[in-house]
């Protein structure tokens, strides 16, 4: 799939395949309900167009390159994959509604996609991942974006 179908993807597919999906349905693996997610994606968004910057990099400096390789294979997130900004018990909604969320999921997305149009050859940090272009990140955000989805039952084959 190419860095423009991933992107079509994270505009279309994935805001509509969230909307399909039951508020109240529990999820298969991890502590979030529907509503975090979506809160915790768009901050992940965030982190991928620089609206939400961070200058530091957590991960081991001797894993960046390992982590970027495991980025842009096919290999999926493993459930349950700890995320030290998180912690153990998932941050209180911002938003009064799962569509409230999901609004503010486009916006981040169509920002994200403008940020990396308008200045071509662009790079921005991620905490783990380390300095990502706009293939990278649209790589990891698809990439997380299945693992999602799969955390609540979403089969796209």
């Amino acid at each position: 799939m190419t860095t423009e179908q991933k992107l079509e993807f994270l505009q279309q597919d994935f805001p509509a395949a969230l909307e399909k999906i039951d508020p109240a349905f529990p999820p298969l693996f991890g502590k979030m309900t529907l509503h975090q997610m979506v809160e915790h994606f768009s901050d992940s968004v965030k982190i991928a167009s620089g609206r939400q910057p961070h200058t530091e990099i957590l991960s081991p400096p001797d894993r960046v390159e390992k982590m970027q390789e495991f980025i842009m294979s096919d290999k999926p997130f493993r459930e349950n994959t700890p995320n030290p900004l998180i912690g153990e018990v998932p941050p209180p909604v911002r938003h009064p509604d799962v569509p409230a969320a999901i609004a503010e999921l486009k916006k981040e997305i169509e920002h994200f996609i403008a940020t990396f149009k308008d200045i071509p050859g662009r790079t921005t940090r991620n905490p783990f991942f380390g300095d990502l272009d706009l293939e990278k990140n649209a790589q990891l955000l698809y990439k997380h974006a299945l693992h999602h989805l799969r955390q609540f039952g979403v089969d796209l084959s």
